[in-house]
């Protein structure tokens, strides 16, 4: 491979610097990434044996700005790992994730580069450093501190030992499951599809198209699963694919995460407790908003008190419709849910979700929410089909400020394939940093698992698809208006107890009239939703709210459970499940389901002793959110203090800092429990 073929070891030319996806081979990744640890180590070598005193440019600085090339390698490898990605790559991640692990050890236990660090962070008093280089400055020793800087002797290599297997089983965990979701296929005859809507019935069969087969095929992504759980009258399928779906990567296969998680819990706790923590969300929740895990329990608790009585009279409800439906001695199963729920959601407020989709074309509601970041911000987007993109799906814009200037390059990638996991999510293909004065802005890439066109019918969405969209168009704001001068502290990087806040303060429009008018039309004919559609939805937005809230309140505390254990776990891992979350269940338990073992969230992702955080920043957006009801949803004095204090700010500043300085008060629960209407 020489050098001048490689795309990573050479200038992009392309617009904006974007990454030139048309270009890169899979053969291209491992030499680039060699190559960048190459100089990486290079760059760290010559900070260590600087013959200068250690000062914040030559130690602080100079690190902030090490690895440029190793960073523009993995990030493209890493996305790519979670949206497009294949054997091949999976094989090499599975070679290079210790290699990178170990480089990355290597830098945070250089016992030499910490000393410099160390001498410049004693003189901080004296060095009056302001604003972003303050917090640059704690930031990079609380980072090799806790990454074991430390450690001295045997118990470094311990922890240098253990975040390597760590990084492998984090790796394994994402692409067992992966690979259980896209072995699952299931055929069904005419019969079997009584009760769906047209919508699926095309989906279906378009899935069975797109594999080589005839007739109609389920699979377990979401825009397949969810809908079957949610209209299919035959109960005994119902909970065929509900057990399919529940009890992924439990089966005795290759896939199998039993063993994996109780690697994982264990060494994360090993890790805490070779940094002088006694549990490992206690080591986690030192850099996050709520500090402590009792200020966490503290949060489930009072959620658990104020939505079970109304999760019990939600559940009630949906039982005695179906008992009405189907019999005094019908008990209602977690795989019944999402059906006698929908039925009674139809039946009080007229709502069907299928009514809603042909209002909900996916390049309208694009345009409605681009439009809204236009009212609220001022910014506007223009499609580039000049720069580069990884799959004919994805969408390349570019991103106006409102003065015209270039604010960011905007990737959109919407529907499910076979090389993408599950779920939905934001990244980053290149951070915001400034630098000599010129501010160097952001790539960012929005990729979520949207149903996809069929025959004839562009892609309709569902109502919860508009909200996912919003979600994660609210983090793309939270990367695109960074401005901040270390690439380290810009957009989403901050307390990961906050970062859910501008994405979550976005789902709020999608209940608003003024905004849904403002695109929602009719596929075919072009007619506005009409008026008194909106008003269900509006009617509709508490439906079953405080059985959701448990639900999450439950994926919390098990969380919690996993990381606040002092002792190694060998036990039963869904007997400790069920034992974990059993205070926020509403429905029966089923046995060999297992959460655990696909909750990517906790074990693979970044929400480990975090998954509150969802919550935390449900309590942030309903009371932030309240401003702008106050003040007029697209009102630009809000969104103006909004950008400016919160989403250009990234983690330059305490997060309760900024939010107090944006909303002028600390925030309660009470906005979210007026929202949810638990409270009048």
């Amino acid at each position: 491979m020489t050098e001048n073929k490689n795309p990573f070891l050479k200038p992009y030319n392309t617009p904006h610097d974007t990454a030139p996806f048309h270009l890169i081979k899979i053969e291209h990744y491992e030499p680039a990434l060699l190559e960048g640890m190459k100089e990486q180590n290079e760059e760290i070598d010559a900070i260590v044996n600087n013959p200068e005193a250690p000062t914040f440019q030559n130690t602080i600085v100079a690190l902030e700005k090490s690895g440029a090339l190793l960073d523009r390698v993995t990030t493209v490898f890493g996305n790519l790992m979670s949206a497009e990605t294949s054997d091949e790559m999976q094989e090499l991640a599975e070679k290079m994730m210790p290699v990178l692990s170990e480089h990355s050890n290597n830098i945070s236990l250089n016992e030499k580069l910490f000393a410099r660090i160390k001498a410049v962070y004693e003189q901080k008093d004296q060095l009056q450093l302001k604003g972003e280089d303050a917090q640059l400055l704690q930031k990079t020793y609380d980072g090799f501190v806790r990454s074991g800087a430390n450690l001295t002797g045997e118990a470094k290599e311990k922890f240098r030992q253990l975040n390597t297997e760590l990084s492998i089983l984090t790796l394994r965990f994402s692409q067992n499951l992966l690979k259980e979701t896209n072995n699952y296929e299931l055929a069904l005859t005419e019969k079997q599809l009584e009760g769906l809507p047209e919508s699926s019935l095309e989906s279906y069969a378009q899935t069975a198209k797109d594999k080589g087969k005839e007739g109609s095929i389920i699979t377990l992504d979401a825009p397949s699963f969810v809908p079957f759980m949610k209209y299919c009258d035959d109960r005994s399928l119902r909970r065929e694919v509900y057990m399919a779906y529940n009890t992924q990567c439990t089966h005795n296969n290759e896939y199998n995460n039993v063993d994996i998680i109780k690697q994982l819990v264990n060494i994360r706790m090993e890790l805490a407790h070779l940094l002088g923590f006694s549990t490992f969300a206690e080591y986690k929740l030192k850099k996050r908003m709520a500090e402590t895990s009792d200020a966490v329990y503290k949060l489930l608790n009072q959620l658990l008190d104020a939505y079970t009585p109304a999760a019990l009279k939600e559940v009630a409800e949906v039982e005695a419709l179906a008992r009405e439906m189907e019999g005094n001695d019908f008990q209602l199963m977690p795989w019944d849910w999402a059906y006698y729920s929908e039925k009674l959601k139809n039946k009080k407020f007229n709502l069907n979700e299928e009514e809603l989709r042909p209002y909900f074309e996916l390049s309208q509601v694009e345009k409605g929410v681009f439009g809204l970041a236009t009212r609220l911000y001022g910014i506007t987007f223009k499609e580039n089909k000049e720069i580069p993109v990884y799959h004919p799906d994805v969408k390349a814009y570019e991103v106006f400020d409102k003065d015209g200037s270039f604010l960011a390059v905007l990737y959109t990638d919407f529907h499910p394939r076979a090389g993408k996991r599950s779920g939905a999510w934001m990244t980053s293909y290149k951070e915001q940093w400034i630098e000599n004065g010129v501010n160097s802005r952001p790539h960012v890439s929005v990729t979520m698992n949207f149903t996809k066109p069929s025959a004839g019918k562009p892609a309709l969405l569902t109502f919860s698809e508009v909200n996912t969209f919003l979600h994660e168009f609210g983090h793309a704001l939270h990367g695109m208006f960074a401005n901040t001068t270390y690439s380290t502290m810009s957009g989403t990087s901050v307390y990961w107890d906050f970062v859910e806040l501008p994405s979550q303060i976005m789902e709020n429009f999608a209940t608003e009239k003024e905004f849904l008018n403002t695109f929602a039309r009719h596929y075919q004919t072009g007619e506005p939703i009409p008026a008194e559609l909106i008003q269900k939805i509006v009617d509709a937005s508490n439906f079953n709210v405080a059985y959701a809230c448990l639900r999450q309140v439950s994926f919390g505390l098990l969380d919690m459970a996993w990381y606040t254990r002092r002792e190694t776990f060998d036990g039963d891992v869904r007997a400790y499940e069920k034992e974990a979350w059993k205070k926020a269940q509403v429905l029966p338990g089923v046995e060999d389901t297992c959460m655990s073992v696909q909750f990517s969230h906790i074990m693979a992702g970044g929400y480990s002793a975090g998954y509150y955080s969802y919550k935390w920043a449900e309590v942030l957006d309903a009371d932030a959110f309240s401003l702008f009801k106050e003040k007029g949803i697209f009102n630009q004095e809000v969104a103006a203090s909004f950008r400016e204090n919160i989403l250009s700010k990234g983690g330059t500043e305490h997060p309760m800092t900024l939010y107090k300085r944006f909303r002028g008060q600390e925030p309660s629960i009470h906005a979210l429990l007026k929202r949810n209407g638990i409270i009048n």
